[in-house]
């Protein structure tokens, strides 16, 4: 494990957040990990690491069956045109490989230069799944503990609302 990974679970445990967890071979797409699924609840997640014109960077999660339109997603980040981050890149700021980023990678920004955005639809449900900065788990926790985690981080998400027609 990590120092990042071991400093994740001492925060968690810090916060009193007692995810769920759910092990499985390592999955690097949302189709990989269907198959573990069933196996866990929770609105099931996908994670964009994203960069802007300008280099700044993003962490998008939106549900696992969004489709995202890089040309639309600009307006609602209120920046300009969108590709994706590199994995180094990816590494460098969030300590975490593809297939294993999720909202928790957050604790390796620590110093706040990737900006955090979730789907509303997220925050609304009972329970969101996501990594550990580890593409063998999954952990599944309830949208008030990751607003707990976030702001034990000091990090403001933001909230993103799409109509239920919309792809982004």
């Amino acid at each position: 494990m990590t120092d990042t990974g071991q400093r994740l679970l001492d925060l968690l445990a810090e916060l009193d957040i007692q995810p769920e967890i759910l092990s499985h071979p390592p999955v690097r797409t949302v189709e990989d990990a269907e198959a573990y699924w069933g196996d866990i609840r929770g609105q099931h997640t996908k994670n964009l690491f994203l960069k802007d014109a300008k280099g700044a960077m993003f962490l998008l999660t939106v549900p696992a069956d969004r489709k995202v339109d890089l040309k639309k997603l600009p307006q609602l980040l209120d920046c300009k045109r969108l590709s994706f981050g590199s994995a180094e890149r990816m590494m460098e700021r969030l300590q975490t490989i593809p297939g294993s980023l999720g909202p928790l990678s957050m604790i390796a920004d620590t110093d706040h230069q990737v900006r955090f955005a979730i789907d509303a639809a997220l925050l609304q449900g009972d329970y969101i799944t996501m990594h550990p900065m580890d593409n063998t788990q999954t952990f599944s926790i309830s949208p008030d503990d990751l607003r707990k985690f976030l702001h034990a981080l000091g990090v403001e998400p933001l909230v993103v609302t799409f109509t239920d027609a919309e792809t982004v």
